[in-house]
C-alpha cells in the first residue's frame, strides 16, 4: 500500500454537509470522492469535467451538462470494463464482431 498524506482544505459547512449526503448515498465518503477526482485529473491531465457558465434558462447549458454526464458515464464504464486503453483497430474489431453476431441472429444494426 502506498504512503498517504493529509490534505487540509476549507469549505463552506453547508456545502460539505450536502456533499457528505450525496457521497454517502453513493456508498463513499468525501475523502474517497476527492481521491477519485484527483486520480481522474492526474489520469486525464485535466479537470475531469467541464467548468462553464451557462444561465439557468439556457438550453445549451442543460444539453451540455447532459452530454458531459453521458460522456463521463461512458468513460467510467470503459475504465471498469478495461476497454479504456483499446486501440482504434481493437475498437473496430469489436464493432465488426458485434455486427457479425447481430447479422447471424437476424438483428439489424
Amino acid at each position: 500500500m502506498s504512503e498517504t498524506t493529509n490534505l487540509s482544505i476549507r469549505i463552506d459547512r453547508r456545502l460539505k454537509e450536502e456533499a457528505d449526503q450525496v457521497f454517502s448515498s453513493l456508498g463513499m465518503n468525501l475523502t474517497t470522492a476527492i481521491t477519485i477526482f484527483v486520480r481522474q485529473a492526474v489520469r486525464q491531465k485535466k479537470i475531469p469535467f467541464e467548468i462553464a457558465l451557462y444561465p439557468e434558462n439556457d438550453p445549451k447549458g442543460s444539453l451540455m451538462a447532459e452530454a458531459m454526464a453521458a460522456s463521463e458515464r461512458i468513460w467510467q464504464n470503459s475504465v471498469q470494463n478495461g476497454t479504456d486503453k483499446l486501440t482504434l483497430e481493437e475498437i473496430n474489431a469489436e464493432i465488426a464482431k458485434t455486427r457479425a453476431t447481430r447479422k447471424v441472429r437476424g438483428v439489424s444494426s
